[in-house]
């Protein structure tokens, strides 16, 4: 089975709108209520890329998968500090594609100079707690009752994974677009594997 690794584009949009819409409508995993459309994806999508990388996970000609980082906190000294998101359909879960994605992430957002990733995660979704702990997110705290879905209140589980130490911190993260394409390659294609 051939898995491929690479960067999102516009044209993805709508695969991931539909990979998106099943956890929306049907699960407490996202806290929205109405899943976005294509265009709307396409402009989140284009928003992120600038900044962070937003990958894919393509299997058996597929787009099975997707993560992406975006910015964790507002205020410009938490300028160090990303939220990863990772969705695989439904169809696709079990084969470690989450995983691949979110080390590819986590290894791109390293060497663009974070220190800290963040994981936001529904109490009640026990994979997904599982999952992040097994490739190295500690708790961070629990938020009680913090969004209300599918008629009822819903804890919040911040994860927290170091990815730096203390030498990142001497200037901003740069942006994705800094990262060579052959860097770029080298980290999809280790894990791609």
């Amino acid at each position: 089975m051939r898995r491929t690794l690479r960067t999102a584009q516009r044209t993805d949009a709508g695969r991931i709108a539909d990979i998106y819409a099943y956890y929306v409508k049907n699960t407490t995993v996202s806290f929205e209520y109405l899943p976005p459309d294509e265009g709307e994806m396409a402009e989140r999508l284009t928003k992120i890329s600038a900044r962070f990388p937003f990958l894919v996970c393509e299997e058996e000609g597929k787009v099975a998968g997707y993560a992406y980082a975006d910015e964790a906190f507002s205020r410009a000294a938490y300028r160090w500090s990303a939220e990863i998101s990772v969705y695989v359909d439904r169809d696709f879960r079990r084969r470690g594609i989450g995983g691949r994605l979110v080390g590819a992430v986590e290894e791109i957002c390293r060497r663009l100079g974070y220190r800290t990733m963040y994981a936001l995660v529904t109490g009640e979704n026990a994979d997904s707690l599982v999952f992040h702990e097994s490739i190295g997110y500690e708790k961070e705290a629990v938020f009680k009752e913090q969004g209300y879905k599918s008629g009822r209140w819903l804890d919040v589980v911040w994860l927290r994974k170091r990815l730096g130490g203390r030498e990142v911190s001497a200037k901003f993260p740069a942006p994705v677009s800094a990262m060579s394409a052959e860097e770029m390659r080298e980290i999809l294609r280790f894990y791609e594997r």
